[in-house]
């Protein structure tokens, strides 16, 4: 097929950004609807990509190569397999769901001598992080992946520290220092993250003499490309520490419960369920694929940090007073099952993970979402300010209850696959990581429970009686999720037969198999 099709699927949400940020100010309302088209045509071309993908048909499909940088040896190189492919569709899913959510986030206020900044910008923000991380998926160049992975750490800068939770509860002084430093501290150990990463991609150069993926992979199975087992160690570690920070990974994590916490709900989805995904999808990706004995040499410790990662994040969701800081520690849980699979060298550990990828940003999409409606109408992110909320807006309890269920991975949601599919693969190669972590579970059930019963049951607080239900724009946005997540938490083949064949490659790269059973299968 000549139509470049990964390239548009990338394109079109750049071109809306600037189309809306073109808008003049007094048509922010044309903005919003322009911007929310520009989503629906990019989420059009993502099906596109995924009808067109062909699970069992190679590794790379819908690959474009086109010289850029010759005297560097980087080429404006793209493809997908089926992990990509499943991300990409994921990320356009989100957005116009973001969008829409957050249709009033950035409308004008005035709040002395300040105001909120123009409305388009902060739609044009969005479609510009879309645009970069989907080209991160799809980049199977190293120094053009390497760009996109930095680049879209300005818009997320601006968009936590410009476009900020309006409700807090010291005033609106220090919610504007509050978020000044969340943004700051983002970009900071993201950028720290980015520059050793700079380093090992400068390394790799040197020893492979170029930046294709698919050069060096092939180049390194077929024994043409020797790395010196120091030499590709540290390269891996440059790498790795990278994408430890996007994931985030314990002890790397501290940025997020502060981004999430300050940003708006939609930003929060925006952060959590797209933007750290590039980190773990890099992990299978770039680690797993160029640094095979690396990755191997590394696993020990990774599946240590995972497993802390798993209890410290809900331990410390547990502890939570705000509901927003609650979502992102239960966040860093996650995460931790998912590099936990990712490294647990298993087919069933690294189909998990990758499932995971993708229910965790369905699960997190659906509780911070409704959590922002929430907040939005009381002007509190405190769980204490809340209370009997089911009695007045019984429609939104029910789904915010939902998106707490799918979050603790009850059966029949989609997440309890992928969660249990982590714990399999990693108890048949690590038992006594996979015994450890499934603490994990019985924590997120703790965390999950008490949020739901401290602010939706009990007597109905004074400042809540009035509360509105869910309206029909807020329905459009987390109904689609909710029957996804029941779906997909029922028959989850769909998915699992996409994923498969590209964790079956994965495995190939790391010469890895699936330990055989200690007991023989009754005949």
């Amino acid at each position: 097929m000549s139509f470049p099709l990964l390239t548009a699927t990338a394109v079109l949400p750049a071109i809306g950004a600037i189309a809306t940020a073109a808008v003049p100010a007094a048509r922010r309302d044309a903005a919003k609807v322009l911007a929310l088209l520009f989503s629906l045509g990019t989420l059009a071309l993502a099906i596109a990509v995924l009808v067109r993908f062909d699970p069992d048909g190679g590794r790379y499909q819908l690959t474009e190569s086109h010289a850029w940088i010759a005297d560097f040896g980087v080429r404006y190189e793209l493809g997908v397999d089926g992990i990509a492919v499943a991300l990409v569709a994921l990320t356009a899913l989100l957005i116009p769901f973001i969008l829409l959510a957050g249709w009033h986030d950035a409308d004008p206020l005035e709040t002395g001598s300040k105001r909120w900044r123009p409305t388009q910008g902060f739609f044009a923000l969005i479609l510009g992080v879309e645009a970069m991380v989907i080209l991160s998926f799809e980049a199977t160049d190293v120094f053009l992946f390497y760009i996109f992975f930095e680049a879209m750490l300005i818009p997320m800068y601006f968009l936590i520290g410009g476009f900020g939770d309006r409700a807090h509860a010291h005033g609106e002084q220090v919610a504007s220092t509050q978020r000044s430093y969340a943004a700051v501290k983002f970009l900071l150990y993201n950028l720290v993250g980015g520059l050793i990463m700079l380093a090992a991609v400068i390394g790799l150069y040197v020893v492979a003499g170029n930046f294709s993926l698919q050069e060096i992979a092939q180049a390194r199975a077929n024994g043409s490309l020797d790395m010196a087992t120091n030499t590709e160690r540290w390269l891996f570690l440059g790498f790795f520490f990278a994408f430890a920070v996007k994931a985030p990974l314990w002890p790397l994590h501290t940025w997020l419960p502060n981004a999430m916490g300050e940003a708006t709900a939609p930003v929060a989805v925006l952060i959590t369920a797209v933007v750290d995904k590039v980190g773990t999808f890099a992990m299978l990706r770039f680690c797993l694929q160029l640094f095979p004995e690396a990755s191997k040499w590394a696993t020990p410790v990774i599946l240590v940090l995972a497993v802390i990662s798993i209890i410290y994040g809900a331990l410390l969701a547990v502890g939570q007073r705000d509901i927003k800081r609650l979502v992102a520690y239960a966040s860093i849980s996650h995460f931790g099952f998912i590099i936990m699979g990712i490294f647990a060298m298993t087919s069933q550990g690294q189909s998990g993970a990758t499932l995971y990828m993708v229910n965790h940003g369905l699960s997190t999409a659906a509780l911070m979402l409704v959590a922002g409606f929430l907040i939005s109408r009381r002007g509190s992110r405190l769980i204490a300010d809340y209370g009997g909320v089911q009695k007045v807006a019984p429609v939104l309890a029910g789904t915010f209850l939902i998106g707490g269920l799918a979050t603790l991975s009850l059966p029949g949601l989609a997440p309890f696959v992928s969660e249990f599919l982590v714990l399999v693969g990693t108890f048949t190669r690590y038992p006594a990581i996979g015994i450890v972590a499934t603490l994990g579970i019985v924590l997120a059930a703790l965390y999950t429970l008490v949020l739901y019963q401290r602010t939706m049951t009990g007597p109905v607080k004074p400042e809540v009686s009035a509360m509105p239900d869910l309206r029909m724009r807020e329905l459009l946005v987390v109904g689609p999720l909710v029957v996804l997540l029941i779906v997909l938490g029922v028959y989850p083949k769909p998915v699992a037969d996409i994923v498969n064949p590209a964790v079956k490659q994965t495995m190939s790269d790391v010469h890895k198999s699936d330990p055989k059973p200690e007991v023989e299968a009754a005949k």
